[in-house]
């Protein structure tokens, strides 16, 4: 793609009409603030009554060639160009555009008009290949104070007696009545009448387009006297490049050229300055090479605050930083043909009535009302966004802040997302995810939804699959969740949101292939060979599974099995299993061969009980808490590895063991007791026995609270196990009474860490049967029963609650 023909030089006489002379002495300079429907207006009427020959914009020249592609129907704004090194793409930044942009409706108007357009600002190439930090720091005056970093906006509001310079801007540029309502919405509009339209307008018209810019111009002339360069020498090294590009375009079109740049830049141009100056300033400058397209952009993102070029995502990146407060709210202002606070109100009344609010007409007309009255008590010329925001507030929302802030979210603010043509530029992988995302109808979407997938239909796994492939390869589009509905192996919930920043994320992940599934397969591959410890390599294989990667899998097998074999430590062969048995679980759902995984996990399983014991011993409290949630995670793999039934014996051995063993913390042999319990393989006769020899008044108390928080402690339901088991709650309420005053102290954190993990209408029922003394007497009989609780079990009743329980069960294993 090439850029746009220069249009031929422009003969004196004002945009080709001989009874015209051109509006001003040189070129044309339109000082901006970007993303501002006001200066947008101002710089459509400027067009229309100078018609340049030439319009140079703010922006990285390397874009030159993608301009065109601003003029194609399917090119929907907010968009923004992005530009990454080609051999670090983390290395990016994007420049957005916005519908109410005053660089995308100049750049609209001259491909309408077929004027030549250009992008001049400092390349990409040199931005990105710079420090991040490069000519921000800030410059000393004699006396050693630092210069101080001006705010252009703040200085004129504050000389202007306003407090608030968002404010001062509103009223003295965004409601400024702009052009008619065509050229205030339709630039190309604009264009196709702008001809005749400036020649029926007088000078005096052309003079009131022109009005604004040039006293912008004067103000900030006036502030760069005062501030230099605001301690930024960044901006000296883009006004120089600037400068030369400006030159070039003169010597081509003559003085007919309209430069559009940010406010501060504008007096800098026009300043006296050598070009040989201007190109010492960029000697040496340090350069990469850089690819730049155009990616759909976002209101959201719009509203964020941005950073100078060369700054990757992470770090807020971006060719100039947005930081609109109200996005969807300038789109409104410049789209609204007319009564933009009448038609403001309309939408907020729509919004509330679709979520069920109770709004009227009598409603709408009572906040616009408010809205200027409000404008006329504050000296407004119209009303801004505080004072539509307060009368929604006061009559839409009742005072309330809750639908107000529904308000803000979705009109305010926004969930648009604009749109990219097909033909724009694209890394390969980008354009398979692209064509991947059209077939499985999963579009990305601005705002965060909840996607819930079944995994025995088709176009629901081909999602799951694409979706975990792109988690593997960094791309963070979507992140699994907790479902509302079944938590079966066969469903998936996901969170889907997409950022403009995964753009990114999708050109650094092309390195390792041009599609999806090739570059998933390839990375796996290499973090398989990489990965520093087993529990890695083990994640790896079952996000690998996740994503059906069966290419990958003997690599990371293989990976395995050579860790496994080498690696001695039981706490990291702990670590490692879990993995391999959600793995063999999702493999099972997906129907994949995992024969060979299988006889790793047993063989790891089998390592593990010959060496967990010891390794239980002579732990502090630290190691003895992680210790911990290891042995819960093996418990949980065993039952599901399909030896579970051969290892299943063998593991309640070791428990049984590690449960004797008055070396282990009292933590890890209290827990070791639960899972036993919970297993089956322990009676509750003989977990009352352990329990009595842990709480015994010659086990020092801190000793005795670890062994109860390793039983009762985490989301195991060990509340509920003291609710049903009047002799636990005996054992545990008589120990409580026993612990000596001094003592008590030092094991009520640990008690109360136990305690408030259970839910709190558990807690409340504990509390009550406390308060009724049923367990203060100590342990019970044999045949005696909690008070609301029956004495033994009452089998039909029980027998009633199969047929329900056979066919959920029945229902998750279709």
């Amino acid at each position: 793609m090439t850029a746009p023909a220069a249009s031929p030089p422009r003969v004196p006489g004002g945009a080709g009409h001989p009874d015209r002379a051109w509006p001003c002495d040189g070129p044309l300079v339109l000082g901006v603030r970007h993303h501002g429907p006001g200066s947008a207006r101002a710089v459509l009427a400027a067009l229309d009554a100078a018609e340049p020959g030439a319009v140079l914009i703010e922006g990285p020249p390397e874009a030159n060639a993608l301009l065109p592609l601003a003029a194609d129907a399917a090119m929907v704004p907010p968009v923004a160009l992005l530009a990454h090194a080609v051999d670090d793409p983390g290395r990016a930044a994007f420049w957005p555009f916005a519908r109410f942009s005053p660089e995308w409706v100049a750049m609209r108007w001259a491909l309408a008009r077929d004027a030549a357009v250009r992008f001049i600002d400092l390349p990409a190439a040199h931005s990105l290949a710079a420090d991040p930090s490069w000519g921000d720091e800030e410059d000393a005056v004699p006396g050693g104070e630092p210069v101080p970093r001006a705010d252009p906006i703040g200085a004129l509001a504050e000389a202007a007696g306003y407090d608030d310079p968002e404010r001062w801007w509103e009223d003295v540029v965004e409601h400024r009545a702009g052009a008619d309502a065509t050229r205030r919405a339709d630039p190309e509009a604009a264009g196709r009448t702008g001809r005749e339209a400036a020649g029926r307008a007088g000078p005096e018209a052309a003079d009131r387009a022109l009005a604004p810019f040039a006293a912008v111009g004067e103000a900030m002339a006036a502030l760069r006297e005062r501030y230099g360069h605001r301690g930024r020498r960044r901006d000296l090294v883009r006004e120089a490049h600037m400068r030369i590009q400006l030159r070039a375009a003169r010597r081509e079109f003559g003085d007919e050229v309209a430069v559009v740049c940010g406010a501060w830049h504008g007096p800098a141009l026009t300043a006296r300055s050598t070009a040989a100056a201007d190109r010492a300033l960029l000697k040496g400058l340090p350069r990469v090479r850089t690819e730049v397209t155009w990616v759909p952009w976002t209101h959201r993102r719009l509203a964020r605050r941005g950073a100078p070029p060369g700054r990757g995502p992470a770090e807020g990146g971006g060719g100039y930083g947005a930081g609109i407060e109200a996005p969807g709210w300038y789109a409104h202002l410049f789209d609204a043909p007319d009564r933009p606070v009448e038609r403001w109100m309309t939408r907020a009344a729509g919004l509330l009535r679709d979520e069920d609010r109770m709004v009227s007409s009598a409603h709408v007309i009572e906040a616009v009302r408010l809205a200027y009255t409000l404008a006329a008590l504050r000296d407004r010329p119209l009303p801004g966004l505080g004072e539509t925001t307060d009368a929604i507030r006061a009559v839409l929302c009742d005072g309330s802040e809750v639908p107000l802030a529904l308000v803000r979210d979705r009109l305010t603010v926004g969930d648009v997302l604009g749109e990219v043509p097909d033909t724009a530029p694209a890394v390969p992988l980008q354009r398979d995810l692209a064509r991947l995302q059209r077939s499985l109808r999963l579009g990305p979407e601005p705002s965060e939804r909840e996607l819930e997938l079944d995994l025995r239909k088709d176009n629901d796994a081909a999602r799951s699959r694409l979706l975990h492939r792109l988690r593997l390869l960094g791309v963070g589009w979507g992140r699994p969740a907790v479902g509302r509905g079944s938590t079966g192996t066969f469903r998936e919930t996901w969170r889907l949101r997409w950022e403009p920043e995964l753009y990114v994320r999708v050109a650094e992940a092309g390195v390792w292939g041009t599609t999806v599934l090739s570059a998933a397969t390839a990375k796996a591959e290499s973090e398989a060979l990489s990965a520093p410890a087993l529990a890695d390599v083990t994640s790896l294989a079952e996000r690998c599974l996740l994503a059906e990667l069966p290419g990958a899998l003997p690599v990371v097998m293989r990976a395995i099995a050579d860790r496994a074999a080498l690696d001695a430590d039981v706490g990291r062969l702990a670590e490692a299993l879990p993995a391999l048995a959600r793995s063999l679980r999702y493999g099972d759902v997906r129907a994949t061969d995992t024969a060979t995984l299988g006889e790793v996990a047993a063989g790891l399983a089998e390592r593990i009980c010959v060496g967990l014991p010891p390794a239980c011993a002579g732990l502090d409290a630290d190691a003895a808490a992680r210790m911990r949630a290891r042995l819960d995670g093996v418990h949980s793999a065993i039952g599901l590895l399909p030896q579970a039934a051969e290892l299943g014996g063998r593991w309640a051995d070791v428990l049984r063991g590690i449960v004797r063993r008055d070396s282990v913390p009292g933590l890890i042999r209290g827990r070791s007791a639960r899972l036993l319990l919970d297993g089956g393989r322990l009676a509750g006769e003989e977990a009352a026995r352990l329990m009595g020899l842990a709480l015994s008044p010659g086990t020092p108390p801190a000793d005795a609270a670890a062994w109860i928080e390793g039983f009762l402690g985490g989301a195991s339901g060990g509340g509920m196990l003291l609710v049903h088991d009047e002799r636990l709650r005996g054992l545990v309420d008589g120990w409580l009474a026993s612990v000596p005053a001094g003592a008590f102290t030092d094991v009520l954190p640990l008690l109360r860490r136990t305690f408030s993990a259970y839910e709190a209408g558990v807690r409340r029922t504990l509390g009550e049967l406390a308060r009724r003394g049923s367990a203060a007497a100590g342990p019970v009989g044999e045949g005696a029963g909690a008070p609301g609780f029956g004495s033994g079990l009452d089998e039909r009743r029980a027998d009633a609650v199969l047929p329900v329980l056979r066919l959920i069960l029945e229902g998750e294993r279709v």
